[in-house]
């Protein structure tokens, strides 16, 4: 696996990748790698394809009360896993190659990016689609892949890159779970025992709510039960909410629905979300 840093290598190594024909798959990542970013690795391996992986721990993403100074790096540990996986390139770029002195624009994404986690961490969605831009931009990929446990993220760089016509195609990739069903993420490694022992609770309850509505029961009761069930495992709602799957505003039962949470247990704030069949 070639690592590099600086633009002008990426760009070197890119364009003996595109010399030989073959096409580039990019998997963003933040680093604090797991299971599920291999998984995302996983679906990028195409015969004729090239893996093209990212680490950046983007600030701009960051709210100024969230864990950007604690957030893990692990870049040799990364490293050894991406090139285990058969990642073929890793970029890792410095602050000043994606925000050089100067930078000024910023890539907004309303409507999609406003509710939820948008409502709840301003700024949030804007940091992330200006810096999938960057990426977008920098690797020319022609295929981008993303888990779909940050379902709404999802949802976002595909909006972004239907608008602003990127050109390439968006893959959601489905959630990596634990044994227990608790969704892999870098901030698990924050829970102490007994809140991971808790933590399983916010896939339970989201996963019994989907099973209730999928049962014809009351959509706002099944979501009144999930937020119960969470409080008494000890966690903080921020929200618990039933949306349409592509817009995620107000759901229509003849369409793909979803079910998505946010909520914080000790120090940790945990997302999660299932995918609720058209209803009838």
């Amino acid at each position: 696996m070639q690592t590099v840093r600086q633009l002008p290598e990426l760009r070197e190594a890119l364009a003996a990748f595109r010399a030989a024909g073959e096409r580039i798959a990019l998997v963003p990542t933040m680093g604090a790698l797991h299971a599920g970013h291999m998984a995302l690795v996983e679906a990028a391996r195409r015969p004729g394809t090239r893996v093209v992986a990212s680490i950046f721990v983007n600030p701009r993403q960051f709210g100024p009360s969230e864990d950007f100074s604690r957030y893990p790096r692990k870049e040799l540990a990364d490293s050894r896993m991406l090139s285990q996986a058969g990642v073929d390139l890793l970029w890792l770029p410095p602050v000043e190659a994606m925000y050089p002195e100067g930078f000024a624009t910023n890539v907004s994404v309303s409507g999609v990016g406003d509710v939820l986690e948008g409502a709840h961490r301003p700024g949030h969605f804007d940091g992330v689609a200006t810096v999938v831009a960057k990426l977008f931009g920098q690797v020319k990929p022609d295929v981008a892949l993303f888990g779909e446990k940050d379902f709404q993220q999802l949802a976002v760089i595909r909006r972004m890159a239907s608008d602003l016509d990127l050109g390439l195609e968006i893959v959601g990739v489905p959630t990596q779970r634990e044994d227990d069903g608790l969704a892999l993420s870098s901030r698990n490694v924050y829970l102490d025992p007994d809140e991971r022992a808790r933590a399983v609770a916010l896939p339970r309850a989201l996963g019994a709510a989907e099973r209730a509505i999928g049962a014809g029961e009351d959509p706002e009761a099944a979501l009144a039960q999930a937020r119960e069930t969470l409080a008494a495992a000890g966690f903080e709602i921020d929200y618990v909410a039933l949306a349409d799957a592509e817009t995620l505003g107000a759901p229509d039962p003849a369409r793909p629905m979803r079910l998505l949470a946010a909520a914080k247990i000790g120090n940790t704030r945990l997302i999660d979300n299932v995918a609720v069949a058209p209803l009838g």
